[in-house]
C-alpha cells in the first residue's frame, strides 16, 4: 500500500516541517489483491477507474483447459501442486498465473490471471 511520495517524517535542514505538495489521488491508492483458491465458484465485481468494472474469482473449482490438437474443455481442479510466484501461495493453495494444477485430465499450467480476469485458463503439460 502506498504511504507517501516522499519522507515527510524527517525535518528540513533548517528545522522546519515538511508539507506534501499535494494529497494522494483516488487512483493512486492500492487495494488488496483477490487471491483465488479452489472451492465452489464465487466471483467478486470491483469498480475500477473510468466507471469500468473488473470481475475476479475468489474461489473456483473448474479450469478451462486447452489441450494441444483438441478443443478447450472445462475440467475439475483437484489441487494446486506448485506456485513458483510465491512460496506462501504454494503452501496456501492460491491459484495465480504460472501455477501448476492437478486436474482430472492431468497436470496443467495456468496462463490467465484469475484475480484480474475472472477465469482460470490453463494449458496441459505433457
Amino acid at each position: 500500500m502506498k504511504k507517501s511520495v516522499e519522507n515527510l517524517a524527517t525535518s528540513k535542514i533548517t528545522g522546519g516541517r515538511r508539507y506534501p505538495l499535494r494529497t494522494r489521488r483516488k487512483y493512486e491508492i492500492d487495494r488488496y489483491s483477490v487471491e483465488t483458491i479452489p472451492g465452489q465458484q464465487v466471483t467478486v465485481v470491483r469498480k475500477v477507474r473510468g466507471k469500468n468494472k473488473k470481475t475476479s474469482l475468489k474461489t473456483t473449482d473448474f479450469v478451462n483447459l486447452a489441450i494441444p490438437g483438441a478443443k478447450v474443455k472445462k475440467v475439475k481442479i483437484l489441487k494446486v501442486l506448485n506456485n513458483p510466484s510465491n512460496n506462501d501461495y504454494e503452501r496456501r493453495g492460491v491459484i495465480s498465473k504460472g501455477a501448476i494444477l492437478e486436474t482430472e485430465a492431468g497436470k496443467c499450467r495456468v496462463v490467465s490471471r484469475p484475480g484480474q480476469d475472472g477465469a482460470v485458463n490453463a494449458i496441459l503439460i505433457k
